[in-house]
């Protein structure tokens, strides 16, 4: 997800009086993975190849990471591909916001990896078939409609297989559209205690978050099945930066360099 303003659920909370009927139903569990401890190679396995290709999912999938955190938007014509920018400039050699260019045109832009690599900003299509039995997907929904995406999983038989990162309208339009789909988002700090963060998933229920709101919420959280899965990426990444989030007893880590953690997580025997 990169450094960005991140929806807080607690807006969700309060934008509704009452608890939507599809709130009550019962979200499937997070998608299987082999390894107890999660790590998740944000935007792909980047550091070489260009961040949402194939080629990073491919080289996430080859490093033994357990999910790929992969952006989803959307082209002039209703095409759903993998960016995480509102633009293609500084990623490609076009220029302009995805949502104002045709499938077509985007699919001729040209990304060019450390090692020069050429590559294509894929679609979502691509990027579920580059996935399907051998990673996980976190799925940030950017700006798509959640109806499109979920017929594509479907289509591509990975319901089981995508954990979905939604913030404001897009929390009611997943409930809504799947309401068994696995949902994530990030709680507001201002939930302090047992009531507050009970009252909030009555309401809002999620799978999983990306923060630790309050470290004396973290026995409730595990009590209540919800997985903390940490955000720590950055380009300098450190063991020290893995030990601080690991001890406030997280389930996985998203980080820019998978290899790196995972090599990590081996020595400490978590892994």
């Amino acid at each position: 997800m990169g450094i960005k303003l991140k929806p807080v659920l607690l807006g969700i909370l309060f934008s509704s009086l009452c608890i939507p009927a599809f709130a009550q139903q019962v979200m499937r569990p997070l998608p299987k993975s082999k390894n107890a401890f999660i790590v998740i190679a944000h935007r792909g396995s980047h550091l070489i190849k260009p961040e949402n290709t194939i080629a990073s999912i491919t080289e996430a999938i080859a490093l033994g990471a357990d999910y790929v955190e992969l952006d989803l938007r959307t082209t002039k014509d209703g095409q759903l591909v993998l960016l995480h920018n509102d633009r293609v400039d500084g990623v490609s050699n076009g220029k302009g916001l995805i949502k104002d260019l045709d499938f077509e045109t985007v699919k001729k832009l040209v990304l060019v990896g450390k090692d020069s690599s050429l590559h294509h900003i894929p679609s979502f299509e691509e990027a579920l078939k580059a996935c399907k039995g051998k990673i996980n997907i976190y799925l940030d929904f950017k700006a798509a409609d959640a109806e499109k995406a979920y017929q594509a999983i479907k289509k591509a038989g990975m319901e089981h297989q995508v954990l979905v990162y939604v913030g404001g309208n897009d929390y009611l339009s997943w409930r809504k559209t799947a309401p068994e789909m696995p949902l994530m988002s990030r709680l507001d700090k201002a939930i302090t205690s047992k009531e507050g963060l009970m009252a909030t998933m009555a309401k809002t229920p999620l799978k999983a978050i990306d923060n630790v709101p309050n470290e004396q919420l973290l026995p409730v959280l595990k009590s209540m099945g919800i997985s903390i899965f940490m955000d720590v990426q950055k380009a300098n990444e450190t063991s020290d930066d893995w030990d601080k989030a690991i001890k406030h007893g997280v389930q996985g880590l998203q980080t820019d360099h998978p290899e790196a953690l995972i090599k990590y997580l081996k020595g400490i025997g978590m892994r």
